[in-house]
């Protein structure tokens, strides 16, 4: 096996342990659900503060179209795994230091969401039938949640949404490194859609998206902190080591300087 072909293998192998890894702590997890439908009230009196609990109006209009409600449905579950999984292992084939800035982005979103889990439990909004939410995923649709099975669910982790959040990051990659234009527009409405997708299914309030985003940012940020300082030592090395670590993955060519660019480029 070619040292690309095991580094491919090997990510995928990491990949696939990290989520199972994560939804199997996740679904661990016992929330006190007094506690997650208090913390649940907080969201709804912080957005009505702000002007912005607009949430029940919002899917109401939206449930009087089955067609939107169905696709809606479909972007909430098919636009989430599928997609992160395939930008992932293109991302790993042709943009490999992309690649791993992105993934330690998710991992260090992901094991900080697991943190804001067990210390803020939140009902989701399709709980909070008072206000006239639907929980149109189950309900209304037949894209049920066949790729989040139950035994993996924490009911009350709302906050942050990930599945937001994820996505976000899976459409900087591809507004950044996607070749065709339509590509890179794909990369820009993605989000966007999912996050219409995450409110109009009850699944999330706003409150949880934007907490959602701004903490999968941070992963990329830090992510691209450690990255450049990783650069860094490896630019120092000798050039026998510095082979070593282009064949291991540790390192990229334009980390070590041996990629030429053209002027304007």
């Amino acid at each position: 096996m070619s040292s690309r072909k095991g580094q491919v293998v090997r990510e995928v192998t990491v990949i696939t342990a990290a989520i199972v890894l994560y939804f199997g702590v996740r679904g661990l997890m016992t929330s006190r659900v007094d506690v997650a439908f208090r913390n649940a009230g907080y969201i709804v009196d912080l957005e009505r503060a702000a002007g912005v609990f607009v949430e029940p109006g919002l899917q109401q209009a939206v449930t009087e179209h089955s067609w939107l409600v169905e696709s809606l449905g479909y972007i909430y579950i098919y636009g989430h795994w599928p997609v992160l999984l395939v930008t992932l292992l293109w991302l790993l084939i042709r943009h490999r230091e992309a690649y791993r800035r992105f993934r330690n982005a998710i991992l260090l979103s992901g094991g900080a969401g697991l943190v804001i889990f067990a210390l803020f439990p939140v009902a989701p909004p399709r709980f909070l039938t008072m206000y006239g939410f639907v929980d149109t995923v189950t309900e209304r649709t037949s894209a049920y949640r066949v790729l989040q099975p139950p035994a993996f669910v924490n009911q009350y982790a709302a906050v942050p949404s990930l599945h937001f959040g994820w996505n976000l990051l899976m459409g900087i990659a591809v507004a950044a490194f996607g070749g065709h234009w339509i590509i890179r527009l794909f990369g820009w409405l993605m989000p966007l859609l999912m996050l219409a997708a995450i409110v109009l299914t009850a699944n999330h309030y706003l409150f949880d998206g934007l907490a959602g985003g701004a903490l999968a940012l941070l992963g990329l940020l830090t992510a691209a902190h450690f990255s450049r300082r990783r650069g860094l030592r490896a630019g120092a090395l000798g050039p026998r080591d510095q082979a070593a670590a282009l064949d291991r993955g540790d390192a990229e060519p334009d980390q070590l300087g041996l990629v030429h660019r053209e002027p304007g480029m």
